[in-house]
């Protein structure tokens, strides 16, 4: 494993492929939140049960999920810069698709399609953030995975303001975004190129720096395996939030399905403004007082939602926002830091867990709702944040700083 003495004086960070891989992650993203925005649609136009919207989000997350961890593999044995714009090309497909399927098969095909832009997407981005960081690793992955979560942020946006007002074939105005995002990730692939081609020429490969140290390759089976009990809790609660909370706030509030949406807005902003301060905090405090942070303050606050009266229920979801989210790019960077060799793999591996842990939880949130309730349901799923308390059993990270890395 490469420790901070093993290891050679970072490079300069090339802050333009930041802010453009994190806005490319942002239109990606964009196209995967109409789907569960697309969810009051066709609850209302198609009369799908809660089961076939978790089936539609599954198929889109298990693709996702299943393909991340093997493409960031592939990528690692030999990167591929122009599958970004590939990639985006299934996305540009799949809304298409999404648009005017007839049908609830062709809607899972086409959701499918879109995993596939995605687990394309997700690994290689994530390795051009890695690659334009330079000493700035927390920051780099927080703006690229900002983007990202920005982009889930404009789902119910999305909802109340395109999808609920002119319906399913709305969806085809996210064309133009999938356009614009092969536009941008050619020159992004242009540049990753280029690096590529100089580290060959320099006979050299960058290293990445560990902050955690040496530890026996079952301490890294350990730590990564409590690492993705932590995903697994998050994105679960996530998932529910997301896809299914509207209709809480509809069964126990009567509140309209535009006025729910912007309920979830609150909860996938303010997640977005934590997934930008995790970072550049983990780089200052270390990454499992990040991580430790992020698992224990949402807990009361999350067994609190089901009950809490319709004025508090804005100010709960923005604190379980912020809070929940704020580890999000810093797993990734612990996990990169547990196998400094594999950043590809250990990317789609952390990200692609997210992807599907949340598909199972779709369609487990789904059926449990079909079977006992919205009302019950809401109120087991606040419970799962607690399982997230294994992550005190981390091994603790030190500060990485540009004099330790030369």
């Amino acid at each position: 494993m490469t420790t901070l003495k093993e290891s050679k004086t970072l490079g300069n960070p090339v802050y333009p492929i930041m802010f453009a891989i994190g806005a490319c992650h942002l239109l990606n993203d964009t196209l995967q939140s109409v789907i569960p925005a697309m969810f009051p649609v066709l609850v209302k136009e198609r009369g799908f049960s809660f089961t076939q919207l978790g089936f539609i989000f599954f198929a889109l997350n298990m693709v996702a999920s299943v393909l991340q961890p093997v493409i960031g593999y592939l990528s690692d044995r030999k990167p591929k810069p122009y599958a970004l714009p590939f990639g985006m090309v299934f996305s540009l497909v799949g809304i298409g698709g999404l648009a005017f399927a007839p049908t609830y098969w062709l809607l899972i095909v086409s959701v499918m399609l879109l995993g596939f832009g995605s687990a394309v997407f997700h690994p290689e981005g994530s390795r051009v953030s890695f690659m334009a960081a330079g000493s700035k690793r927390g920051l780099s992955q927080s703006i690229y995975q900002v983007g990202g979560n920005s982009g889930q942020a404009l789902a119910p946006l999305i909802g109340a303001y395109i999808l609920v007002p002119y319906g399913q074939k709305s969806a085809a105005l996210f064309l133009f975004v999938a356009a614009l995002g092969i536009f941008i990730l050619m020159k992004i692939s242009a540049w990753y190129k280029k690096q590529l081609e100089q580290e060959q020429l320099n006979n050299r490969k960058k290293v990445l720096l560990s902050s955690i140290g040496n530890l026996t390759k079952k301490k890294i089976g350990i730590a990564l395996g409590l690492l993705l009990v932590i995903i697994f809790a998050r994105s679960f609660y996530v998932t529910n939030i997301t896809s299914f909370f509207i209709f809480h706030l509809m069964d126990k509030y009567q509140v309209s399905d535009k006025e729910g949406l912007l309920y979830i807005f609150l909860f996938l902003a303010l997640g977005a403004v934590g997934t930008f301060f995790g970072g550049p905090m983990a780089d200052k405090i270390g990454r499992k007082n990040v991580i430790v942070l992020s698992i224990a303050v949402p807990i009361p606050l999350c067994l609190l939602l089901p009950y809490a009266p319709l004025w508090a229920v804005a100010l709960l979801l923005i604190l379980i926002g912020f809070f929940i989210m704020l580890s999000f790019s810093v797993t990734v960077v612990y996990a990169q830091e547990l196998v400094p060799s594999k950043i590809g793999t250990m990317a789609g591996l952390t990200v692609g867990l997210s992807f599907g842990m949340g598909a199972i939880g779709s369609v487990v949130i789904g059926r449990m709702m079909d079977i006992i309730g919205v009302y019950p349901a809401m109120i087991i799923v606040s419970f799962l944040p607690i399982i997230g308390l294994v992550g005190l059993a981390l091994p603790r990270d030190q500060k990485i700083t540009a004099e330790t890395a030369a």
